[in-house]
Formats: C-alpha cells, sequence, structure tokens
C-alpha cells in the first residue's frame, strides 16, 4: 500500500487480504489470521466482523489451541455468501456449475457425449441451458461475482473471444458477447483456456497448493498446459502460453488437427494413445483408453507396448517443460492422470535422462490431479470470484455488525 493511502483503502485492502486468505485456507482461528497476515487481534476482529456483516464469512464456536490464554474465534469463508457460476465447454461434455467462496460445489451438471465437433449455435443454446438451471440453484441471498467459462482453446481474455479451438472446429468465434447474448444478463462474462484454469485451481486447492512455480498439463481428446510461474498464472501477451500440446515433438509424425505435423497432442492425446493399437481417430471413445490401460495392467503385450510408447513421448515433452520452467510441481490431469500409474517409471527415466537442473527429485516432482475433472470449474469460478475477492466491498452489508478497520 501506498504510504499516502487513506484510511478508507487501508481497509478495503485488508479486507481482501483477510477474504482471500479464509478464501484458499479455509477456517482459521482469529490468532492464525493475524499471524498470517501480521495484524493485531484486534484488527482481526473487526475485519471479521465486516465480512461477517456482508454474508461472507461465519464465525463458530471457540476453537480450543491447546495453549494458554483466551480461546480464539474460528472464521470460515460463507460459501453462500458469494458464488460464481461457471461453465466449461470440451470436446466430449458440457458442463455448469455453481460455486462458492472457499471452492465449494453447490451445484454441478455434466452432459457427456461422443467427442465431435461442435456447432457454436447449439452449443450455446445447450451450454445456456445448464448455466440457466445452475442460476436458479443459487441460494437466496447469495451475491453472485459473474459467469467463467473454461473452453478448450485459444481464447482473449478481455473479450471472450476464440481465436483457434481445432478440436471443436472453431475459429473467431465471439463466444463472451454471444453466451451474454442468450443469457440476457449483466452479469461479467469471464472465459479463459481450460487449462490454464486447471492450472489455477490445482494451484489454489489442489495437487500445487503451497507451490509457486507449477506446470499443468491435461489430456483428454488434445492437450492443454497451464503455468503458475512465481506464484502467479503465466497467460502470455496474448493469452496463448501454455499451449504445449502444440509444441513439436515429432517431425516425422502425424499431421495435428492444428495444421502441423508432430505436435506432442498427437503422440499423448486420447485418440493417439488407442491409435496405437489400430483404432482410427474417427472411431475414438474415451472408454477406448480405460480399457487399454486395463489391459495394460494385466500384462497383454499390444497394450503394455502401446502405453510404454505413450509413457517416453510423455516423458520426453515433460523433460522439455521442466527444462525451460524449472517447476516444483508438475500436475497432471485427465487421461494423463488416469495413465500415470501405468507409465510413472517410464516417465520419471525420461526425466531423469533429459532434465538439467540437478536439484529436482523427479519422484515427487510430478503428481495426478486431485480435482479431477471439476478443476476447470474451479479454475473458472476463481477467475469470477477474483472481482469479490479484490474489493470485498462490492458485497453490501447485511446488518448492523459493520465496524470500520
Amino acid at each position: 500500500m501506498s504510504p499516502m493511502a487513506s484510511p478508507e483503502s487501508v481497509r478495503r485492502h485488508n479486507l481482501s487480504l483477510l477474504l482471500r486468505l479464509l478464501h484458499q485456507s479455509g477456517a482459521l482461528s482469529r490468532s492464525e489470521m493475524g499471524s498470517a497476515l501480521g495484524m493485531t487481534r484486534s484488527t482481526i476482529g473487526e475485519l471479521v466482523a465486516d465480512l461477517r456483516a456482508r454474508g461472507l464469512v461465519e464465525e463458530g464456536d471457540p476453537a480450543r489451541l491447546g495453549s494458554p490464554g483466551r480461546p480464539s474465534m474460528v472464521a470460515r469463508p460463507n460459501p453462500e455468501g458469494a458464488a460464481a457460476i461457471t461453465a466449461e465447454i470440451a470436446v466430449n461434455s458440457l458442463s455448469a456449475a455453481v460455486v462458492g467462496l472457499g471452492g465449494r460445489i453447490l451445484h454441478r451438471a455434466r452432459v457427456t457425449h461422443q467427442p465431435r465437433r461442435l456447432a457454436v449455435d447449439q452449443t450455446i443454446e445447450d451450454v445456456g441451458k445448464l448455466i440457466q438451471t445452475a442460476q436458479a440453484s443459487i441460494p437466496a441471498g447469495c451475491w453472485v461475482a459473474g459467469l467463467g467459462i473454461a473452453l478448450a482453446g485459444v481464447v482473449r481474455r478481455a473479450d471472450g473471444m476464440v481465436h483457434f479451438a481445432p478440436n471443436l472446429g472453431w475459429r473467431d468465434v465471439p463466444l463472451g458477447r454471444l453466451v451474454a447474448e442468450r443469457l440476457g444478463s449483466s452479469l461479467p462474462v469471464l472465459i479463459a483456456n481450460e487449462a490454464d484454469l486447471g492450472a489455477l485451481a490445482e494451484h489454489t486447492w489442489g495437487a500445487g497448493v503451497g507451490v509457486h512455480h507449477l506446470v499443468y498439463v491435461s489430456s483428454e481428446v488434445g492437450v492443454g498446459g497451464g503455468l503458475v510461474i512465481d506464484g502467479r498464472p503465466l497467460v502470455g501477451a496474448a493469452g496463448c502460453a501454455g499451449e504445449v500440446g502444440h509444441f513439436q515433438v515429432n517431425p516425422r509424425g502425424e499431421r495435428c488437427r492444428c495444421g502441423a505435423i508432430g505436435c506432442w497432442e498427437t503422440e499423448i492425446g486420447g485418440p493417439a494413445i488407442v491409435r496405437r493399437i489400430g483404432i482410427a481417430e474417427k472411431n475414438y471413445r474415451p472408454e477406448a483408453v480405460t480399457r487399454l490401460l486395463r489391459e495394460a495392467t494385466w500384462g497383454d503385450p499390444a497394450a503394455l507396448a502401446a502405453v510404454e510408447d505413450v509413457g517416453h513421448w510423455l516423458g520426453s515433452g515433460l523433460a522439455g517443460l521442466v527444462n525451460v520452467f524449472n517447476p516444483q510441481r508438475v500436475v497432471l490431469g485427465g487421461l494423463l492422470a488416469t495413465m500415470w500409474p501405468v507409465v510413472d517409471q517410464i516417465v520419471q527415466a525420461e526425466l531423469r535422462a533429459r532434465v538439467m537442473a540437478p536439484a529436482i527429485d523427479v519422484e515427487e516432482l510430478i503428481r495426478p490431479t486431485q480435482l479431477g475433472a471439476d478443476g476447470p470449474l474451479l479454475g473458472a469460478a476463481e477467475l469470477a470470484l477474483t472481482r469479490v475477492l479484490d474489493e470485498p466491498t462490492l458485497v453490501p452489508a447485511r446488518t448492523h455488525e459493520r465496524r470500520s478497520a
């Protein structure tokens, strides 16, 4: 904060710090909040009272901390005090959810279909229905921060323009405007790449909690990636950072849906995995990968050879990312998380052979997702909830409990 900041600015800043701490950490005692933020007990008490008056925080019975002195009250984020509506547009499913403070999912609906390219108009109509159903489930009195949408493609965050989504068959689709028109709502519509949002969610609540440098890689039909560097999402100048599925790994490989040859996606994406056992891309079904992995664990030679080949390409690509970004943690999502128990030794061997950083423990480096299929929805919620986390005073006080801090 500036040395010349007004008392009101300082109070708003402190409210934001406290709400974000509770949002990410869950229930904390007043003494724990004070230690984390370097604030006095009285200041914490006044800030908690303010946030409680706005319905953003709940305060429970005193927590016996096992130490001398007066017990401290426990505060937690109120998931029904503020929430975001979220949706995901994937190649094989459409989803919508309501996510409250603290990352609590209050409502979730998912419609799956066989992987295919999606017509824009029909997709907006279908996802609009899911969003409206989610909106109708929001508890009375809950302050809605906005609508966050995760999409498998290159997205301009400023206005939700989808520049290119090769696995959906979309190019230059003004998704933000079209969704807003379909819903007839004034809520902010925020759209981002689903892997970027998966990385954000894992860093906030999942396998990347507590690390400052994270690489997230997920695969379903295509392959997406997200980056957190120095504790902040890295999205790039045009929002295209993390398109790891489309860096070239095999110059003599297959043609990718993006038009290039030998993208990483053509070696570790869902269709590429089952291509090794003779299933054509047009006949790809997600359950075929599950069946292949099961047969590999049973010792089927063809299945084992296919999975091991994917493991080598996965390890080779991850080694390149580790050499470039030097992360503390690599999180695998989607089919890669499902595959990890089968290919972990192969991938670790590739990393040992290729990674240059001497301090990296490859056995501790990689983790499967902790959030599963909910990761992009939770990341989209975080995108929308940032509005209230940055400025809790947007939510009006509900009672006369408010006191200035």
